[in-house]
């Protein structure tokens, strides 16, 4: 598998890692990119971008999953630690116009532990609904 990009010295066990989930069949088209105070070190991909075969380029768009759940926890973490947010708190107390259709009981840690029943739209929406942000805002 041939690994495009660059990594800087230091951060050779990023590459190490990624080529080796190609060695294991876990990848079959990937990128990585990892910045350190505002410098790239690492800016590398590799192998196919769909089931045709075509490459992997260096701005193959992809779907991010989750991918601001970890930035979300640290931010409620840290206005948590600072007293600015109680995660046994309704989330109507920062939220009021959450308290809407038997939501008013829902607390904060419920939100953040994906045990607040919300699983989503009823009716179900549409991918195109999605990119209607005063509809999308509405349905919820």
């Amino acid at each position: 598998m041939e690994i495009h990009g660059t990594c800087k010295e230091g951060f050779e066990a990023v590459q190490d890692a990624f080529e080796q989930n190609f060695a294991e069949g876990l990848e079959v088209g990937a990128a990585a990119a990892v910045t350190v105070d505002g410098e790239s070190v690492v800016d590398i991909w590799a192998g196919d971008a769909g089931p045709t075969g075509e490459p992997w380029e260096r701005d193959t768009i992809v779907n991010v999953y989750s991918t601001t759940k970890t930035m979300a926890a640290t931010a409620m973490l840290a206005l948590a630690d600072r007293g600015e947010l109680d995660f046994d708190a309704p989330v109507c107390q920062y939220w009021p116009e959450f308290a809407q259709n038997g939501k008013e009981g829902v607390l904060v840690r419920h939100v953040m532990s994906h045990t607040a029943g919300l699983p989503g739209y009823v009716p179900p929406v549409t991918a195109a609904d999605l990119y209607d942000l005063d509809a999308i805002a509405a349905a919820g």
